[in-house]
């Protein structure tokens, strides 16, 4: 899922200041996993935004509401309801939601709240962790089920670097080798022939160095 965190309160106030009337919404997606987007987190932005200290000339008003998912333009042309007198929306969505609001309602400023992190999943209660990176190849079924993509700091295909000390990586001794993860991982699956495959040069293209990506379904 989508991971995020809540840009400071002071950043927020500052990109809100000029408005007087600003609608907050939380997105009921990824983000409201992490404790970061949903209904509660919008409750308490609202509150927190509200203290007359941060402002020059005075809070905005807001309004708050909550959306199911932010980045289905469908959904939000079909249900998404603002009030006229709106000066701002204030998105606690990701960057794809506040993207996609933005391309849906054309008359009115959309300023994020959120920072979005990285793709991740639940280690333990409150602590999320990056996996995935998107690159647009998988290739973790020869990996043993772990990304060097986004494990290892220099994206290595084929084994560990001439840094990597103890099962950690060299930059930073509190950081697991990825190569050594997925060694031990293979050894434990009875697969470690599959270290001895040459895995052949990443194609990038399928990354983000070509540009925004798309998918379309055929018709």
């Amino acid at each position: 899922m989508i991971v995020g965190t809540l840009k400071p309160i002071e950043e927020i106030a500052d990109s809100i200041s000029e408005f007087r009337k600003v609608l907050i919404i939380g997105c009921g997606g990824c983000v409201s996993v992490c404790l970061t987007g949903g209904e509660k987190a919008a409750d308490g932005l609202a509150l927190d935004l509200g203290h007359a200290g941060l402002y020059e000339n005075g809070p905005p008003e807001f309004i708050v509401k909550n959306f199911l998912r932010q980045c289905e333009p469908d959904l939000m042309r079909a249900y998404l309801d603002i009030p006229q007198d709106v000066d701002a929306i204030l998105s606690l969505a990701c960057g794809a939601g506040v993207q996609t609001m933005v391309d849906v309602v054309k008359d009115k400023p959309i300023i994020p709240a959120i920072n979005t992190s990285f793709l991740g999943a639940l280690e333990a209660p409150g602590v999320w962790k990056e996996k995935c990176q998107g690159c647009g190849h998988c290739v973790l079924f020869y990996t043993g089920g772990i990304c060097p993509i986004t494990r290892c700091a220099k994206k290595l295909m084929n084994g560990p670097c001439g840094g990597s000390r103890n099962g950690r990586c060299e930059i930073n001794p509190e950081v697991d080798c990825a190569w050594q993860l997925i060694i031990d991982r293979l050894k434990a699956l009875g697969r470690l022939d599959d270290y001895e495959k040459i895995l052949p040069p990443k194609d990038w293209s399928k990354d983000r160095g070509m540009g925004p990506r798309s998918m379309v379904f055929p018709a």
